[in-house]
């Protein structure tokens, strides 16, 4: 099958889809299209009336319709004006209803999606497909399903007209209609191309755009303003040349249609105009006919610029559906299991995992860490440490082996009952522009002031929130940028002890904190702790001492265990680790970088 076929059917299978999603309306869409009607027969009825105004009032001097005519014009134009509100009110919400639809499927598809897509996938391009491809399909949605329906209408009303008043003439005006055709088609197509380039170089600026604005520390910090400036200006000016030529071909079409229709014209006039100084045919019947005809080449004119608009929804929609299309990687199976709260063990059972295929970065990792242990994994990075534990709340899902909890693999569970048994704590403290309550409540919607308080007094977070302007009802701004490092950690962690779950992963929960924010974070980290089955993953070993078990990760599997004690004596990888730290510690003296160390990878 050639390429333009494989075009061709996935255009009709995204049209079918798109069509699919009016038919909820239909009893909307049934009442627009009797009011198209009504607004295609009072176009009609306006050119059909020109005959008895030409030749009973202007010529034979009718004054009994010459009272009348005004009368009935002034009720045709009403009709005509409440059709058309009628009908444009309801295709637009028909429509409107729609990319909202689909803007709200595409957003919670998004939600369903693995990790993984969102690793390979940028933030600003998926932002792209909800806000600028969604709009695009706005144009065949609305505006295409609204003017098509309208102007076929009219269309067919007019050449009912022209055939009846002369249907020799009107055979010959209707043969020019064919020629508009090729430069249709042409035009659609170049149109399409030109807007899938537009809106993949659009996803490219809002890709760079989000990059920049959530980066502009860094940036400014390393005085790169004007690098990315000048990044930002070349994306943009390529849209902007991307842009032109959609307006280029755009406006070409519309004047290329007039030319055709005036070519047309043109000939109707001479011929028609023959016929009325020859007698065969009255002045009203040629310019009945002539004005429907002129009336036929506007819906005509608005059909060309509506194919352009097609053409650019298409486009969108394969973009869109190309989201939506996406599998879910990490499902629910038939029939999932509601997983009870943890009541003895969690197990990882020769479990490896790859990110891509032929690449482990988890390799025959056996583990059981009995309920209300706490685990510390230590190793260098890119050991595999992040990735383990976030295979425990299946943000990925295991490439060989399994995991339960209670003796139950955690893929026969609901996401919801299992992901409702962990809490995360992690380096990147993830907030959001919302106010202290909010955000400590996230994981628990219905908790009562009270507990909102108790959980902030177990975070030590109390102090720095009686201090700020409106206390538990400030807004802390995007990611929580009003805030310190140590206090947004505080919020993080009370936000994990109101939503009181069995099971704690602490991933670097206290790196990159100054002395005395550590030490309020480490003492809320041992209150919410306290009881939990613990994984917590830390590259300073002074974090990880106390921990019931330490697991050292290297190379993407557990090559020692015990406690730090066992350990040190043990001389093996944790040894040399706890003297690197040592090293560090006093002021980085004696350290010799080993070789075959595993720094860089990620973990």
């Amino acid at each position: 099958m050639s390429e333009r076929a494989q075009k061709r059917q996935r255009d009709i299978a995204h049209a079918k889809r798109l069509l699919a999603m009016v038919r909820p309306y239909w009893k909307r869409l049934a009442g627009a299209m009797a009011l198209m009607v009504l607004v295609g027969a009072s176009t009609s009825a306006m050119a059909y009336l020109v005959k008895p105004v030409m030749d009973k009032i202007f010529v034979a001097r009718d004054a009994d319709l010459l009272m009348l005519m005004p009368i009935g014009i002034i009720v045709l134009y009403m009709v005509k004006g409440l059709s058309a509100y009628g009908q444009t009110y309801l295709m637009q919400f028909v429509g409107q209803r729609i990319v909202t639809q689909y803007r709200i499927d595409l957003y919670a598809h998004l939600q369903r999606l693995s990790l993984s897509y969102y690793d390979r996938t940028p933030t600003g391009e998926l932002m792209s497909r909800i806000t600028n491809d969604v709009n695009q399909m706005q144009g065949a949605v609305s505006s295409v399903v609204t003017g098509v329906l309208k102007d076929l209408f009219t269309i067919v009303g007019l050449i009912a007209v022209i055939v009846y008043r002369d249907w020799f003439l009107a055979v010959f005006a209707l043969g020019v209609f064919p020629l508009c055709v090729i430069p249709l088609v042409k035009f659609g197509r170049r149109l399409r191309k030109i807007s899938h380039r537009s809106q993949e170089t659009m996803a490219d600026v809002t890709v760079l755009l989000h990059e920049t604005i959530a980066g502009a520390r860094i940036v400014k910090g390393f005085c790169r303003e004007d690098y990315e400036t000048k990044r930002f200006t070349d994306e943009a000016f390529r849209l902007f040349r991307l842009r032109m030529k959609d307006i280029s071909t755009r406006a070409i079409s519309s004047p290329l249609m007039e030319f055709l229709g005036g070519l047309g014209i043109a000939g109707i006039l001479f011929y028609g105009g023959w016929q009325v100084i020859h007698g065969v045919s009255t002045p009203g019947t040629f310019f009945s006919f002539l004005t429907a005809l002129i009336l036929l080449y506007e819906p005509v004119k608005r059909l060309s610029s509506l194919n352009n608009d097609v053409q650019n929804g298409l486009a969108a929609a394969e973009r869109v559906y190309r989201v939506l299309d996406e599998p879910v990687e990490i499902a629910e199976q038939p029939g999932a299991v509601e997983m009870p709260a943890l009541q003895n063990e969690i197990a990882f059972r020769g479990v490896g995992f790859a990110y891509r295929p032929g690449e482990p970065v988890l390799k025959d990792i056996n583990l059981t860490v009995p309920k209300g242990q706490a685990v510390a994994l230590v190793g260098t990075s890119g050991g595999g440490k992040t990735t383990l534990v976030n295979l425990l709340p299946r943000f990925y899902e295991v490439s060989e082996g399994a995991i339960s909890i209670d003796g139950v693999d955690i893929r026969q569970a609901s996401l919801h009952s299992l992901r409702g048994q962990i809490a995360v704590v992690t380096q990147q403290t993830i907030l959001f522009n919302d106010t202290v309550r909010n955000n400590i409540a996230y994981g628990r919607s219905d908790a009562t002031e009270e507990q909102v308080r108790a959980a902030a007094e177990a975070a030590y977070a109390t102090k720095f929130i009686e201090q700020m302007p409106q206390g538990l009802d400030t807004m802390i701004g995007e990611s929580g940028v009003l805030l310190s490092g140590g206090e947004r950690q505080r919020l993080s962690i009370a936000r994990a002890l109101l939503a009181d779950r069995p099971i704690l992963i602490l991933d670097e929960a206290t790196s990159s904190l100054d002395t005395e924010s550590e030490m309020y974070v480490q003492k809320a980290l041992e209150n919410l702790m306290a009881g939990r089955t613990t994984f917590v993953i830390a590259h300073r070993l002074s974090t990880v001492q106390r921990a019931d078990r330490i697991l050292v990760i290297s190379g993407g599997r557990i090559v020692e265990e015990g406690r730090h004690d066992q350990l040190v004596a043990l001389g093996g990888v944790y040894t040399r680790l706890h003297r690197m730290q040592f090293a560090i510690d006093q002021g980085l003296e004696g350290i010799t970088p080993q070789a075959g160390s595993n720094a860089g990878e990620g973990s």
